[in-house]
């Protein structure tokens, strides 16, 4: 490990908000290694001291004694640039099996605290200040968006719901679903883009228990677990087009939205005229009890893995308004959510039974969603006449995190559906 780059990163460290601000409760060390040997660095409240040379000591420690070991290509793809799939933080590389940190778990703040001293390690280690990029997308001031948002009664699996929902355009219908745990402020774009409302009437929901819809008022809902079941979930969109008068919309949702767009093609293509699966597949091959909760999750931690599986390329505001968005979920509302996602959503064997001339189906998954990007590659392997791109330079929330990047894909999709 170059102790040119540990020394600059330090340096740029000292005045950098984002890592100050995650950094501020921090007192201990942090060991960097590579191969075993490299850098320990002291400490206190977000200020570092002088590096001093260390090996990884078994990956054991406690409080604030924090250590990172990676091998050499792993920490070559850790700060290149523009980093690989996978290597944009040490969550990533740990999946992919390059990295060890510990002790574990960490919290929220030095979770994206320690992010951030690597995004100031390539910042080091390339040339560059490593400053925050804002940009994104704004109006005038005194501008007022499309979108009109009111609440609709819907039955619901035999429930009765007051869901959410925004709108805006006129033309075709075209619903959206939001990802696990999060809400409909990730399609927020979809509602102002007049490429798309000039052609379609966008309609983004939130879930029960997610955003602004509320639990049901009928039900003791807080004496029972949270999950979200392949009848809830279809049921949603199904109603909610038929209460609007929609006349076989299309559907486009990401993550569970994404699965949930392949369970409707499949049991309700009479219902749409095409499906947007973002980020889906026929199953998520996930390990039965990986995704258990232990019950001290921390929902600024779980918003900060979020990251991992963003692109590198997005604007950085946009990244952090979907960190942001997930951090604000209902406790046990993602677990919950996660039922359906990796569990009870299951079309094994069945992708031939989906007819894509009556409801065509469109697979669209990030280069950076790693984990995903097999799942998606199998379903379109199995589902006949579904089209399939893995999206260069975009993540699991496109819609959210680079809506320009996700348009040159999407854009073409529904001026061919629009015909």
């Amino acid at each position: 490990m170059d102790i040119a780059i540990i020394k600059r990163a330090i340096e740029l460290s000292q005045n950098d908000g984002e890592f100050q601000i995650n950094a501020n409760w921090w007192s201990g060390s942090l060991t960097v290694t590579e191969n075993g040997s490299g850098w320990k660095i002291g400490i206190t409240r977000g200020k570092f001291g002088a590096p001093a040379e260390a090996s990884a000591t078994g990956l054991a420690g406690s409080g604030g004694d924090v250590q990172m070991n990676a091998d050499s290509l792993t920490w070559e793809n850790l700060l290149t640039t523009v980093p690989p799939s996978g290597y944009t933080d040490f969550v990533g590389a740990s999946a992919l099996g390059g990295m060890q940190t510990s002790p574990e778990p960490f919290n929220g703040e030095r979770h994206l605290a320690m992010r951030r001293f690597i995004d100031l390690m390539r910042a080091a280690k390339n040339g560059t200040t490593g400053a925050p990029q804002p940009g994104g997308y704004k109006q005038p001031h005194g501008t007022f968006d499309k979108a009109v948002g009111r609440y609709i009664h819907l039955n619901i699996d035999g429930v009765s719901q007051r869901v959410y929902f925004e709108e805006a355009g006129q033309g075709i219908g075209l619903i959206c679903q939001h990802t696990a745990g999060a809400d409909g402020r990730q399609f927020r774009h979809f509602l102002e883009d007049e490429r798309i409302t000039s052609k379609y009437r966008v309609i983004v929901y939130d879930m029960p228990f997610h955003g602004k819809s509320l639990p049901p008022v009928d039900k003791a809902w807080w004496t029972e677990r949270y999950t979200l079941t392949p009848e809830s979930a279809m049921g949603l969109p199904v109603e909610l087009s038929r209460a609007l008068g929609l006349d076989r919309p299309v559907f486009i949702g990401s993550s569970v939205g994404g699965m949930l767009a392949l369970d409707l093609a499949r049991y309700h293509a009479d219902d749409f005229r095409a499906v947007i699966s973002l980020e889906g597949g026929l199953h998520a091959d996930i390990p039965e009890g990986a995704l258990e909760p232990t019950g001290d999750e921390d929902p600024a931690k779980h918003a900060a893995t979020m990251l991992m599986i963003m692109s590198p390329t997005a604007p950085e505001s946009s990244r952090q308004e979907t960190r942001l968005h997930y951090a604000q979920g209902a406790p046990g509302v993602f677990p919950g959510d996660i039922d359906y996602y990796a569990f009870t959503h299951d079309l094994r064997g069945q992708g031939h039974l989906i007819d894509t001339k009556k409801c065509a189906v469109h697979l669209l998954t990030g280069e950076y969603d790693f984990p995903t990007i097999p799942w998606t590659e199998l379903a379109a392997q199995e589902i006949p006449g579904a089209t399939m791109e893995i999206m260069k330079g975009l993540g699991h929330f496109p819609m959210s995190e680079d809506h320009v990047g996700l348009m040159k894909y999407v854009q073409p999709i529904l001026n061919q559906i629009a015909k």
